[in-house]
């Protein structure tokens, strides 16, 4: 079941999904008893906002379709590891479970740099597996930026 919603996070952040906004391909994908409550993409650029990641607008959708500001109980699909922001946005969301794809040495802060769930001060750590699809979403990353740099 895992890799259908991966497979799913990662639909919200191919090529077709952010044709023509010039966004960093990040999807992420929101699930509550094998259900898609919220999906969304990177879109920074579109909304000239700094903290529109993927993870961000998947959670603020999720809160907002089940009018509730926590998510206990909901597990988040990503693409790409968590940056500090939106892990500790997805540790105050309560969220149950993470799973990410691809690793960020440079930019992650799960796994990567910080390790913000290790951190003391954190108050919900969720359950994290990580490089689920991790193939396939660095691959996507990797052409994002080859062609910007084309």
């Amino acid at each position: 079941m895992a890799s259908s919603f991966s497979d799913a996070s990662s639909r919200s952040s191919s090529p077709p999904a952010s044709a023509g906004r010039d966004e960093t391909p990040v999807g992420a994908v929101i699930v509550f008893e094998d259900r898609i409550v919220a999906r969304a993409g990177n879109e920074t650029r579109a909304r000239r906002d700094p903290t529109a990641h993927a993870e961000m607008l998947a959670i603020r959708r999720a809160c907002e379709a089940v009018g509730e500001e926590r998510l206990p109980g909901f597990d988040l699909y990503v693409t790409l590891e968590p940056c500090a922001m939106c892990a500790a946005a997805i540790s105050f969301a309560r969220i149950r479970r993470l799973y990410f794809g691809a690793y960020d040495p440079k930019g992650g802060a799960v796994t990567s740099g910080p390790r913000f769930y290790a951190q003391p001060t954190c108050h919900h750590q969720p359950e994290v597996y990580s490089g689920i699809g991790e193939q396939a979403s660095a691959e996507l990353l990797r052409a994002f930026f080859r062609s910007k740099r084309a």
